[in-house]
């Protein structure tokens, strides 16, 4: 039904802020004739700058053989725009009404063998494709910002999106150089945004209360947890963190912990299941990897990213 996503050559880009713009560079970048579909020509100054950013950090990067951005076209004619569109991202504003009618048109106007992807942050395909003729083919690709340097993807399809669609698009994002993860069921916030806020919500309590200022706070991130999520995460570094034991030395110790006053936020019951479903996962994570082969991995790439940030300052 859908084509090849190695076949793919073509894609349409829908909206001129810094995702809808982010995304064509990402594209060009990957070698691939993109279309942009902006819904104001006053729009294009802005556009344009924002390519233009993202393409020097993309160059440095390295780009795809063939990728120029002379093999972008930007149109105000959304019909234009979709024809011979092999891929749709969009990037329209966080209106639900305003989407809602975007794919109650696109459903009609763009071949059905064609997926339709949308960046929402915080919207639900399922109520995004309410009335849109051809729902089955559209799905949630949420880009972390900015999408032409952060490679996740967050992918979800709505109650009436096929699986055929949420796969392909999966493996489409692969192809197109991106990190796409594919989540277990619609929530508000998918998952990274999710474990993000947190961070915020705790970062404005310490401020709110005086305990810490801004600057604390991103000089406690980015010398503290930040380098070592970029290598392992959150749950691996609290399982590698804790030697032979791992996850459940950890829970099982510091467990306790979750109930104490560090937070605003109310914890979740650390039932059973619950320290069983972490240690499980960790374990399968880990495979057959020794902690210390881990914890060596670890601090090799934790110290290559603080090199690398001490070297650009």
């Amino acid at each position: 039904m859908y084509p090849d996503p190695n076949s793919v050559t073509r894609v349409t880009t829908i909206g001129a802020g810094p995702i809808g713009a982010g995304w064509a560079a990402h594209f060009l970048a990957r070698g691939y004739d993109v279309t942009a579909y902006i819904h104001d020509p006053s729009e294009r100054v802005g556009f344009d700058a924002i390519v233009h950013t993202a393409w020097i950090s993309l160059t440095g990067l390295g780009l795809a053989d063939g990728a120029s951005r002379d093999r972008l076209t930007v149109v105000s004619d959304l019909n234009k725009a979709v024809q011979d569109a092999e891929f749709i991202q969009e990037s329209s504003p966080e209106r639900l009404e305003l989407k809602q009618a975007l794919y109650a048109q696109l459903g009609e106007i763009v071949p059905r063998e064609v997926v339709i992807a949308s960046s929402t942050s915080g919207l639900m395909m399922t109520d995004i494709q309410a009335i849109c003729p051809t729902p089955e083919r559209t799905v949630i690709g949420h880009p972390f910002n900015p999408p032409y340097l952060l490679p996740l993807v967050e992918i979800i399809g709505g109650k009436q999106t096929l699986p055929e669609a949420v796969t392909w698009v999966r493996d489409f994002y692969e192809v197109a150089g991106k990190a796409p993860l594919v989540m277990k069921k619609e929530i508000p916030g998918f998952v990274a945004t999710r474990l993000q806020e947190a961070l915020w919500r705790e970062a404005l309590h310490m401020v709110a209360n005086g305990e810490a200022t801004p600057e604390d706070i991103d000089i406690a991130l980015k010398n503290g947890p930040a380098p070592r999520m970029v290598v392992q995460g959150q749950c691996m570094a609290f399982h590698v963190a804790c030697g032979e034991g791992g996850m459940a030395t950890n829970l099982d110790q510091f467990g306790p912990a979750l109930k104490w006053p560090w937070t605003r936020l109310q914890a979740p019951e650390l039932t059973q299941e619950l320290r069983d479903r972490m240690v499980d996962g960790c374990n399968e994570i880990a495979g057959d990897r020794h902690f210390e082969e881990m914890a060596a991995e670890r601090d090799r790439k934790i110290v290559a990213v603080l090199n690398a940030l001490k070297n650009d300052a």
